[in-house]
């Protein structure tokens, strides 16, 4: 099947489009031929060699996936060939056919295209899990986002605003996605190149600070994040692209009663994340079903492109999901 292929590990230019032996369903899976998949930033991360695939995952890159299902595995009866799905995978989207299982999978609504579906389960479940189920942001609450135009961010704003249209949503990004940011949704926007976003959250709030606060980048924002954190709020953090150590002190952590909350949806075990996929699908896809939300795609280019696509990710030239057709 075409796929795909690491050429080593390395900048963009190790991408190439090749072949890969089609995978076979396992018990409980089902064989996706795959439609489309998307750019995310963990793909980049596995790319430089920092971000290896969990046990038993495919080594390819690629960890959402929309499509119709192609074969089905044994013990899976809840499923037709044929069924418009999507999914997350733990790797192997870049591909013309991916394995999924069952119990992650989640029906196409009739009015959503393949380029849309492949938007949705990556980031707007990574979004849901970390502000919604783990951070327990409600409606009222104030919650900060970091990451700009990125999917999951972009995401996690249009969550909010549907799902706690009461939230007061303070968003960082860069100069050039400001007024994008605000038009999403966002009700505070700060230029994270020119203002100290922890000092704005204090002075807007009164010293008050953040219920929520969602970071990518990890030890070099943690403390100012814990500073922009209210009293009993939740930092909830999801990457470490500003480095994976800091210090903080414990003293005023425990006295603020600030919990820290550290999260990975790729390698929870296989219940964990269906048990999150059952969630989403009762109180999420019905926003999509009804068109109450729509996946914000930046750019829809060929699997041929994923380098392209990988480069663009990285210059943050991006505002939604970069898609990738097979």
């Amino acid at each position: 099947m075409k796929a795909v292929l690491l050429k080593g590990f390395g900048g963009p230019e190790v991408l190439e489009l090749g072949t890969a032996s089609k995978p076979e369903p396992g018990e409980g899976q089902v064989l996706v031929s795959v439609e489309a998949t998307t750019v995310n930033r963990a793909d980049t991360i596995q790319r430089l060699g920092q971000y290896p695939a969990p046990k038993g995952e495919s080594e390819l890159l690629g960890l959402e996936v929309a499509g119709t299902i192609a074969e089905l595995g044994p013990g899976v009866d809840e499923y037709a060939v044929g069924d418009r799905v999507m999914s997350l995978v733990g790797g192997g989207g870049y591909a013309e056919f991916a394995t999924a299982y069952a119990s992650h999978l989640i029906r196409i609504p009739a009015a959503m295209s393949f380029e849309q579906a492949a938007c949705v389960c990556e980031t707007y479940i990574t979004a849901y899990l970390n502000v919604f189920m783990l951070g327990k942001l409600t409606d009222g609450a104030s919650v900060l986002l970091h990451g700009g135009g990125g999917g999951v961010n972009t995401s996690a704003i249009q969550l909010a605003r549907k799902l706690t249209p009461q939230t007061q949503i303070f968003v960082t990004a860069s100069p050039g996605k400001l007024d994008r940011v605000a038009e999403l949704g966002a009700h505070h926007v700060i230029d994270y190149k020119s203002q100290d976003f922890a000092a704005v959250i204090r002075e807007t709030t009164a010293k008050r600070g953040m219920d929520v606060i969602l970071d990518h980048i990890g030890g070099a924002y943690l403390a100012s994040n814990l500073a922009a954190l209210a009293v009993g709020g939740r930092l909830v953090i999801i990457g470490l692209l500003g480095g994976a150590k800091a210090e903080i002190n414990l003293g005023l952590l425990m006295v603020k009663r600030q919990q820290l909350i550290g999260s990975v949806l790729r390698s929870l075990p296989v219940d964990a994340k269906a048990g999150i996929v059952a969630e989403f699908k009762k109180v999420v896809m019905p926003l999509f079903e009804t068109g109450a939300i729509e996946p914000l795609i930046h750019e829809v280019m060929p699997l041929a492109a994923a380098g392209e696509g990988h480069r663009m990710m990285e210059a943050s030239e991006h505002f939604g999901k970069i898609v990738l057709k097979a």
